[in-house]
């Protein structure tokens, strides 16, 4: 068995992983990542993709903001593009009681000193998406939002993290952690680490994780499920939603539809397990060739799942340890962690080095499970 040195251990090799590497590598810290299988895997290779400020929950507006204008010059972070789109994303309005939703959406997100998602009406829906069903009457949009392909933005941090010195010990499960004189002992099946700072970023064993360091987090493990169909004719550019109906819906560049929204599957946590639902993609695409009836009698290729972590309340855990130093924990992103993971990274990395974080993290804090 090896023994290793390391500024910093990262538990999880995901997006959230690889981009705290990189940017701690970026500052000349010693870091080392362990992913019991490899980057992307369960949750960070296997989404939607989608770079989305539309619907964000309110505290999670200013690293939505800051993140997309990372993305928005991704190549120059990771030397990639990582097929990025900026082609908006809407949400439909299907009748006057959905278009009342948005518009108090709208006047949340301005009442907090925002006004990226905009109000449009039946006639702007229909010049940014002329195959809507008639009966949609507008939507909220948001321009500047859109999409990337999450495998090679994963791999893509993968690899640049790992040029600027980080090491990823992969296929290595974490056994146990303990504190010596030294720091922090991390034990995992092919050895032990040596680590002045451990980040947990195990995703939908977050919590177990955190409980190792006396966290307690509710957290609970669902399959997020996604199909693909044949290639159809180009007709839509945004990543559009429903206002009352669970949908996420793109249009890839080689033409096929990406048909997502919230539907779960099966997940077994214990032995790292997610299936789709063909029920639930059944309600999935009853639903897009509903709203697009155009594409009613196209075929659906292939379906998957991915293993996410999600919270009680719905939104991540990012900051320290309530419990331990030098602990910190950015993990149970709720199937919208993959357009936050370029700023989770850098602001990860501003409290470990700096000790404090440039953006406001405080709603994210692990203590708000502490319940007495």
């Amino acid at each position: 068995m090896t023994m290793e040195k390391a500024d910093v251990v990262i538990i999880g090799g995901g997006l959230l992983g690889c981009s705290i590497a990189l940017h701690l590598a970026m500052r000349g810290r010693n870091v080392t990542v362990i992913e019991s299988h490899r980057p992307g895997r369960f949750a960070s290779g296997v989404n939607a993709g989608g770079v989305r400020r539309l619907g964000r929950h309110l505290d999670e507006i200013p690293l939505a903001q800051a993140s997309n204008e990372m993305w928005h010059d991704i190549k120059s972070l990771v030397d990639d593009d990582c097929e990025f789109h900026a082609v908006g994303q809407l949400k439909i309005a299907e009748s006057d009681e959905d278009m009342a939703k948005l518009e108090a959406r709208a006047r949340d997100v301005k009442n907090v000193g925002y006004d990226h998602e905009q109000i449009i009406s039946r006639e702007k829906l229909r010049e940014i998406a002329p195959d809507v069903h008639p009966r949609a009457v507008g939507g909220l949009w948001c321009a500047g939002d859109g999409a990337a392909n999450p495998m090679r933005t994963t791999e893509a941090f993968h690899r640049k993290a790992k040029s600027l010195g980080a090491r990823f010990r992969l296929g290595e499960k974490v056994i146990g952690v303990s504190r010596t004189s030294d720091g922090w002992e991390v034990e995992t099946s092919d050895g032990k680490i040596i680590a002045n700072v451990v980040v947990n970023c195990a995703g939908a064993w977050g919590d177990t994780v955190a409980s190792w360091f006396g966290d307690r987090v509710l957290l609970e493990a669902r399959a997020l499920t996604m199909m693909v169909t044949e290639r159809v004719r180009p007709f839509l550019r945004p990543v559009c939603g429903l206002a009352s109906r669970k949908l996420s819906f793109k249009q890839t560049e080689e033409g096929t539809l990406l048909i997502g929204g919230a539907h779960l599957g099966y997940a077994d946590r214990d032995h790292g397990i997610a299936e789709p639902d063909p029920l639930k993609m059944a309600i999935s695409a009853a639903t897009v060739s509903d709203i697009f009836p155009l594409i009613k009698h196209v075929r659906v290729a292939r379906s998957w799942a991915g293993l996410e972590g999600v919270t009680s309340d719905g939104i991540p855990v990012i900051g320290p340890s309530q419990s331990s130093e030098n602990v910190y924990h950015a993990f149970g992103f709720s199937a919208h962690g993959f357009q936050l993971g370029p700023v989770v990274g850098r602001l990860m990395a501003e409290l470990i080095c700096d000790g404090r974080s440039n953006l406001p993290i405080e709603p994210f804090s692990p203590k708000r499970f502490n319940l007495s």
